[in-house]
């Protein structure tokens, strides 16, 4: 049975791939092609292997040769995969990029997803195709970030996928009711009621504390000095909370607070302000990795004063989940998002795209945070499990009204429980 070539190239376009440009060397320079066909052939020793149509110049190039270096390109680079696949003429397809040589003088992207530098070991016939296997002399992951996929003959992106499941804290209902002078009785009934139902709460600050019963992991506490670590572990919290950007001595006070937190068996959480603002972006990322390297158990992305839209969102959290999955101890990421413009719930679903799990709020959005029903209650209506009960936040939303006196910002805690 004969096959059909455009059938064939139409089946096979429906299988995702990672995109590489495979460059060599030559007497005359340099060469290379965009290339999906690239896969892993063994571990020990690292072999892998790259098929190359022999009409093309870089087959013949690799062949005579000996050598191949193969660059994973990030989801930013779908220009460098467009010029290398011939889609966009250009003098020269290495003008302009970060290309380097290492091993063999084959060059590599550096600042790709990873490089791969290799020596071609075998050489076999695969009908029109070479199918070259190289061992690998030198590697490197230069960038923690999306790949650039190519699916149906078009570049995108790894799939936005829901998460299973999210969680809600509430960070700001101690300092909202002090505001609002709320007695503490009254306060300390609304926290209750909250870490009842599964919320974690920050019942301590520098400022003062809530009188709250419950179990130790759903309490927190913020925290400016290692001073007060001691303080904040016999109050009953489980969890400390760490301004990054303003805690006194850089990292190694830093350092301190959560050397203070693993003694005495608390989960230590940093905050990041004003993540998602666009010039805050590569600082943010790098934050995020020396935390990670520091020991932080978590690290909590602050929306702060400028207003984040979603692609702002998407942009940082697509590289900064990443970043904290990948690490060589792996964190948690959290964020706490103002529902500014109508946006809030916008961004949270683009957060949840995008791989966070964590949603820190405060009960009512009295504070101009996301309202930790409001998280719910899109979490409920996506499908996605909450560890909270709607009707137990719900009815503190009601008790919250009752103290205040009015209307509360949150957007969901008057539609009926379905």
């Amino acid at each position: 049975m004969t096959i059909d070539p455009d059938t064939f190239r139409s089946v096979l376009a429906q299988w995702p791939s990672g995109v590489s440009v495979v460059t060599t060397v030559a007497g005359d320079g340099w060469h290379g092609m965009t290339a999906s066909s690239f896969s892993s052939v063994s571990v020990d020793p690292p072999l892998i292997l790259v098929c190359l149509n022999r009409r093309i110049t870089t087959h013949a190039l690799i062949e005579a040769s000996g050598v191949f270096a193969v660059s994973v390109l990030a989801k930013d680079q779908t220009v460098i995969g467009r010029r290398f696949a011939g889609q966009e003429r250009v003098a020269d397809r290495f003008a302009g990029g970060a290309w380097q040589t290492r091993v063999t003088g084959a060059p590599v992207l550096t600042d790709a997803v990873g490089w791969l530098d290799c020596r071609v070991v075998h050489a076999y016939a695969g009908g029109d195709h070479t199918i070259f296997v190289g061992a690998v002399l030198g590697a490197a992951t230069e960038r923690v970030v999306a790949p650039l996929l190519f699916h149906s003959r078009a570049w995108g992106q790894l799939a936005d996928v829901l998460p299973d499941a999210v969680g809600v804290a509430d960070s700001g209902l101690l300092s909202a009711l002090r505001h609002h002078a709320v007695p503490a009785g009254a306060a300390g009934t609304l926290a209750t009621a909250l870490r009842a139902a599964g919320v974690r709460v920050r019942v301590r600050d520098p400022h003062g504390c809530l009188t709250s019963a419950g179990d130790r992991r759903t309490a927190t506490a913020l925290v400016a000095t290692a001073d007060e670590v001691a303080d904040a572990a016999l109050g009953g919290a489980g969890v400390l909370e760490l301004p990054a950007g303003d805690t006194s001595g850089g990292a190694a006070g830093t350092r301190h607070i959560l050397e203070e937190a693993r003694r005495y068996d608390m989960t230590a959480a940093c905050w990041l302000p004003d993540a998602f603002a666009p010039a805050r972006a590569g600082e943010v990322l790098a934050a995020v990795d020396a935390l990670a390297a520091l020991g932080c158990d978590e690290i909590g992305l602050d929306e702060g004063a400028e207003a984040a839209s979603p692609r702002q969102v998407r942009a940082l959290l697509q590289d900064a989940t990443v970043r904290a999955s990948t690490s060589p101890r792996p964190v948690s990421l959290r964020v706490r998002l103002r529902d500014r413009h109508g946006l809030g719930l916008v961004n949270a679903l683009t957060a949840m795209k995008s791989g966070v799990r964590h949603f820190d709020t405060t009960l009512g959005g009295i504070d101009g945070v996301l309202a930790c029903e409001d998280v719910q209650f899109l979490a409920d209506r996506l499908g996605v499990a909450c560890d909270s009960p709607r009707a137990a936040l719900v009815a503190a939303a009601a008790d919250l009204e009752r103290h205040l006196g009015g209307a509360l910002p949150g957007r969901t805690y008057r539609v009926p429980i379905s």
